[in-house]
């Protein structure tokens, strides 16, 4: 018969066991390159992030869900999810588009509170979240910060749909 104490001893030694098992095992890893200029449109100007995430499973794991916001002077000037975007590739790097759609009204009030430079600082927070066998949902955080130029008018007139 294990004693009561005993038996806590050996639950927290199995829950440490498996935890440190976990924190030991690979999981996928992914960086996020800048954004770019994707396509205007009359409702919103689309930028486009580069995310690549490294699969280190032989077999292919669905991403869930995508979820971006965009920040610029201390505020969010966009924010959106992609349900269900598809899978990475076992033992491979799959490289994936982020459309990020910032609405006209957004932009043109960061240009009357930023200045004439036309130059937009910006902050890019990602969240991928991945479903790993066994392990359950993971999610891997990603940003990045830089400059993008806004489209000029005749950038506007030469890409609008």
């Amino acid at each position: 018969i294990i004693k009561e104490g005993k038996m806590s001893e050996l639950i927290d030694k199995a829950k440490n066991f498996v935890t440190q098992k976990i924190a030991d095992m690979e999981k996928p890893e992914a960086s996020l390159s800048g954004v770019s200029l994707k396509g205007i449109s009359r409702e919103c100007i689309t930028y486009n992030a580069k995310v690549a995430v490294k699969n280190p499973y032989s077999h292919s794991l669905p991403i869930c869900e995508i979820h971006y916001n965009l920040k610029s002077a201390g505020r969010e000037i966009a924010s959106g999810n992609i349900p269900d975007p598809g899978s990475l590739e076992g033992d491979d790097t799959t490289n994936l588009d982020v459309p990020v759609k910032v609405p006209h009204s957004v932009l043109v009030s960061l240009v009357r509170d930023i200045g004439s430079d036309w130059d937009i600082d910006y902050e890019l927070l990602v969240k991928l979240m991945i479903d790993i066998p066994v392990f359950g949902n993971f999610t891997i955080p990603l940003s990045t910060k830089g400059e993008f130029k806004l489209p000029t008018l005749s950038d506007l007139f030469s890409n609008s749909n």
